[in-house]
C-alpha cells in the first residue's frame, strides 16, 4: 500500500492506494466461465495508537489499484504511524504504514 497522511490545523488527511487487481463476478464469468473466480478487496482498516480511525467494508465496484482519502481528528500527531491493512474474497491480506507528517 501507498499512504500519504499529513496533519494540519489538528486534522489528519489520509490518501492511501491499495495495490489489488479487483475482478469482479461479471469479469471472472466472461474469463473464465466461473464467477467464484472473482476476488477483490472486502474489508481494509486504518489504525493509529491502536485505535480505529477508518473502516470500510467494500464490494466488487471498486476499481483496481483503489484510492481511500478519509480524514480524522482527535487521535494521533506528528510522527506516529499510521497503519493500514486489507483482506480480500479469497483471504490474501495487505499492509502499508506511514508516518503522519
Amino acid at each position: 500500500m501507498k499512504i500519504k497522511a499529513t496533519l494540519k490545523n489538528g486534522v489528519v488527511d489520509v490518501k492511501a492506494m491499495a495495490k489489488h487487481e479487483m475482478s469482479t463476478y461479471n469479469m471472472m464469468e466472461k474469463k473464465t466461465g466461473n464467477r467464484e473466480d472473482a476476488n477483490f478487496i472486502t474489508h481494509i482498516v486504518g489504525t493509529v495508537n491502536g485505535e480505529t480511525v477508518f473502516e470500510a467494508s467494500t464490494s466488487q465496484f471498486l476499481s483496481k489499484n483503489p484510492i481511500f482519502k478519509f480524514q480524522f481528528k482527535g487521535i494521533g500527531a506528528q510522527g506516529d504511524t499510521l497503519e493500514m491493512s486489507w483482506v480480500d474474497r479469497k483471504g490474501k491480506t495487505g499492509k502499508g504504514d506511514s508516518k503522519i507528517k
